[in-house]
Order: structure tokens, then sequence, then C-alpha cells
């Protein structure tokens, strides 16, 4: 009989390790959002320009933050570590996917951010300004990344295929960073910093602004873990649907192996004449 794939095998696979501190980063990332939400919108004054369209400066820059440097530091970092010899680990390759996928959803949000600031700012909701260019060529980089690692191959070449992959994305960080400067773009440049290091927000915005980069980063670090987390899962389940594909072969060689080698030789039908 043909062993058949049972939910029970994928019900086996061990979850992976979830340390406390996790839930600890997620207690502390709804602590700093919900806080950051309630001094963005009731406590913090108006700008004086802007009036309460500035209310977007305290989501609009961590996010972006963390869509450019976490994600793709944490990416790179992670690419680079699996590519050397002496540190390749499929850890590597698993917490840059993870990096990859968790930084796409910020981009996503960054330009989403970026055209409800740049509506009412500049009349229209998109510009092929340098600034958004290269941020929406970074988040198609993404998604390209995350499509490479979903064709078939071994599991040794993709990560190969998809370190090179975050590397290419990594080289257009820089790119958005720079835009602002290298370009005559409409974006304007630092938000809270100038280039001479000149402070442009104080106060209660200040703080209220410090505050949305620890709450986003924080939101980064537990999305982050999470979606490592099911990567670990799907490399098991994968494993382990391999391992039941391989054993219903090996039974269906051993009947067919059974079958032939069970029969008796025939017997002759000619009798000797009397």
């Amino acid at each position: 009989m043909s062993t058949a794939i049972d939910t029970s095998d994928v019900a086996a696979v061990k979850t992976p390790w979830r340390p406390r501190w996790l839930a600890v980063v997620g207690v502390a990332a709804v602590v700093t959002t919900a806080l950051t939400i309630w001094l963005g919108l009731w406590v913090t004054p108006p700008d004086e320009v802007q009036g309460n369209l500035a209310r977007l400066l305290y989501i609009h820059p961590a996010v972006a933050t963390v869509a450019l440097y976490w994600a793709g530091g944490v990416a790179l970092l992670g690419s680079l570590l699996y590519l050397w010899p002496r540190t390749r680990s499929f850890f590597w390759d698993r917490l840059a996917a993870a990096a990859v996928e968790v930084g796409a959803v910020f981009s996503a949000l960054t330009l989403v951010t970026g055209s409800l600031w740049g509506r009412p700012v500049w009349g229209v909701w998109w510009t092929w300004d340098a600034r958004l260019t290269s941020t929406a060529l970074l988040l198609l980089l993404e998604l390209g990344y995350l499509a490479l690692r979903r064709v078939p191959a071994d599991a040794h070449i993709r990560a190969r295929r998809c370190a090179v992959a975050a590397i290419l994305i990594a080289i257009d960080v820089p790119i958005v960073h720079f835009s602002v400067d290298w370009w005559n773009t409409l974006h304007q440049s630092g938000t809270i910093l100038d280039p001479g290091f000149n402070l442009h927000v104080h106060g209660s915005m200040l703080w209220t602004m410090l505050l949305s980069f620890v709450a986003f980063t924080l939101i980064f670090v537990w999305l982050l873990a999470m979606r490592y987390r099911i990567e670990v899962l799907q490399d098991a389940v994968g494993d382990q649907e391999l391992e039941v594909s391989l054993s219903e072969r090996w039974n269906e060689d051993a009947e067919l192996v059974g079958v032939g080698g069970g029969s008796g030789a025939p017997v002759g039908g000619g009798g000797r004449g009397a």
C-alpha cells in the first residue's frame, strides 16, 4: 500500500522557538504606537505653515526610515553573511528574505503616506520626482526579489540568487537617500536635521516624531521576527512533504518489484505421448 499525505505530517512539524522578548517587543510596539497617535493628533499643535497636514510627519519619516535603512540594512547584512563561506547558513538567507518582505510593506506605506502629503502641497498625487521615482524602484526591486524566491530551485541555488538580488536592492538605498542632493527635486531635504545639523522641529513635535521612530522600529522588529518564523515553518513543511513523496515512490517501486518477483514460472502445457 502507498503512503498517503496526512495532515498529521504537517502538524508534526515543530513550531520554531518563540523567545519571550518577542512578546515584550510586541507590547512595547502597541504602547508606543498608541502614544504616538495620541500625541500626534491631540497634544501637538498644528504647524504654522502646513497646519494639521504636518501631523503626517509623525508617520511618514519613520515609515521611510524603516523601509530604507532598517529593512535594507538587515537584508544586505543577511545576504552578505550567507554569501561568505565562513558564515553561510540558511539563518541568514531566511532573515534577509523576511527583511525584504517586511521592507516591501513599509516601502508601499512610504509611497502612500507621501502621496497623501504631496496632494495638498504639490497639487498632485504623484510626480516623477527623483525621490519618489527611486522609492518606487525600491518597491519594484523588492517585489522582484519575492518573485525570484518563489522560482523552483535547489535551496542553496535559490539562496545565492536572492542574496545577489538583495545586494542590487541595497544599491538603490543610497540613491533614494541622496536623491534630494544629487538632483533638483520637489521633495524637501532633511525633515529633522539639515546638512548643517540644525534642528527644524522643536518641542512636543520633536518628541512625538522621535517616539514615532521608536514605535515603527519596534513594529519592524516584531514583524521581522514573525516573518522569519514563517520562513522556518515553510521550509520545514516543504522538507516534510518531500519525505512523504519519496516514501510514496519507494513503496510504489517495492510493490512493482514484489509483483514481478512473486509470480511463479509458467507451467508447460505439452505432455509426453503414451
